[in-house]
């Protein structure tokens, strides 16, 4: 039972997969791009590196819609065959306005699988692995992050002029191939029960991944707490406030870490610490393995430590690792050194931030709006995602830049932003290892 509910989680969350693998491998094209339309900072920002971000926020924000009426099964099918569509239109786009369409397609579906499944792999698990089956989401991210920086880099001087399209098209296979892999998982048996009151549908889901014995208990404590649920409830009743406001924080900070700043613009950022274009690319690969190899440990720890002890610690590490990325461009030191506190500052997001964030969102919001609250947190990702990655050509510009001449300032932007997630982990943060989703959602929930 334990590996069948280990398949199950595992195909939902190879959306992940392509989730990384879609938002990193624009990093390659980065330049070429740049130097083949000839566009202005704001245009690159705005339309180029960001617009698929603006499609997450899309998808993201109303991912909670096809959850709640197609299924989580569904609405993951689907998130493939847009990845499908964006990867092949990216590559033979012929304009900057054709081809920041497609991106923003592929977009839609990074954003909407953020939202589908991570709900997905918490309504199917346990209380005792929903941490570590839920942070195989942020692992296949990581995964998709690392093939992306090694595909980027096999494929430089393939096609000459042309190898970014095949950077982009090449996303289409796993597409494909995932889409079709969600034929043969079972819906959420909470879906079945809160949705379509299908307790039927909603026993053999549940008879499937454990026993009919422990299916009688599950589905006795789903139905209790919807028993105790307005059907018509809003998200945003003052119920829901404290939900509401974990959500937001845990999404912002992860932002104002400056993760995507970083994994967006990794080449960019390399070449200014002096290393050539092909050693820039090579060098991102090594980010790739350590966000995968301390993913791992994040999974690892996550049900053991908590998931505010994991945010405790990345915390720390983000600080330290972004105060010294900023010195040492401040200070002109080693290309070398800068790229060791890079991977530092990859290592702590991986085990903090990136192993929690879609776990602790997905398990915090009862059964009756977790879709929709899924999207409020993600959403909220998902847009300082977009304005950080929109803006950063303005500040990195080689001719017009703010900081054209040295970074500095935002990463110690960055690491003071850190300063105030550590505070909020301590003091504010709650801890949600070994309860089950309907008690969570009694324990957050405030009284009318």
């Amino acid at each position: 039972m334990k590996n069948r509910v280990f398949r199950i989680s595992l195909t939902a969350a190879l959306a992940g997969f392509l989730f990384g693998f879609d938002t990193v491998v624009i990093s390659g094209a980065n330049l070429p791009i740049k130097e083949l339309w000839d566009t202005s900072p704001l245009f690159h920002g705005v339309f180029i590196m960001s617009m698929a971000l603006w499609g997450t926020v899309l998808g993201s924000l109303f991912g909670g819609i096809p959850c709640d009426k197609l299924g989580r099964k569904k609405t993951l099918m689907w998130i493939g065959i847009l990845y499908f569509i964006s990867a092949l239109g990216s590559a033979v786009a012929h304009d900057p306005y054709l081809f920041s369409f497609f991106r923003f397609i592929g977009g839609v579906g990074v954003g909407a699988s953020s939202v589908a499944a991570p709900i997905y792999i918490s309504e199917i698990s346990t209380p005792a692995n929903r941490g570590k089956l839920g942070a195989m989401y942020q692992f296949n991210i990581v995964f998709g992050i690392f093939i992306a920086f090694i595909s980027n880099y096999l494929l430089k001087g393939f096609d000459g002029a042309n190898d970014w399209r095949w950077m982009l098209g090449v996303e289409a296979i796993p597409a494909i191939a995932y889409t079709v892999m969600v034929f043969g998982i079972p819906n959420s048996p909470r879906w079945l029960m809160t949705k379509k009151q299908d307790e039927e549908g909603a026993f053999k889901t549940l008879e499937y991944i454990s026993t009919a014995e422990i299916a009688k208990i599950r589905l006795q404590e789903i139905k209790d707490a919807l028993g105790k649920t307005l059907s018509k409830e809003s998200l945003f009743s003052r119920k829901y406030n404290k939900q509401l406001l974990l959500a937001f924080f845990i999404a912002f900070f992860n932002q104002l870490s400056g993760i995507n700043f970083v994994l967006y613009y990794a080449p960019e950022i390399l070449e200014r610490a002096g290393l050539a274009s092909k050693e820039s690319l090579f060098s991102s690969i090594s980010i790739g393995i350590v966000n995968l190899i301390f993913t791992l440990i994040g999974i690892r720890l996550i049900d053991r430590l908590g998931r505010k002890q994991l945010l405790k610690i990345g915390s720390l590490g983000y600080i330290v690792s972004l105060a010294m990325v900023g010195w040492c461009f401040y200070s002109d030191a080693s290309s070398t050194l800068l790229l060791t506190f890079i991977l530092v500052f990859i290592a702590s997001h991986a085990v903090g931030q990136g192993a929690v964030i879609w776990v602790f969102i997905s398990e915090i919001f009862p059964n009756s709006v977790r879709a929709y609250g899924q999207s409020w947190g993600t959403g909220t990702h998902w847009v300082f995602a977009a304005v950080i990655t929109l803006i950063t050509p303005i500040f990195l510009d080689a001719d017009n830049g703010i900081f054209k001449d040295n970074p500095w300032p935002i990463f110690l932007f960055f690491a003071l932003m850190m300063v105030l997630q550590l505070l909020w982990a301590i003091f504010i943060m709650p801890e949600t290892k070994g309860v089950s989703l309907e008690e969570l959602g009694r324990k957050l929930s405030s009284k009318k």
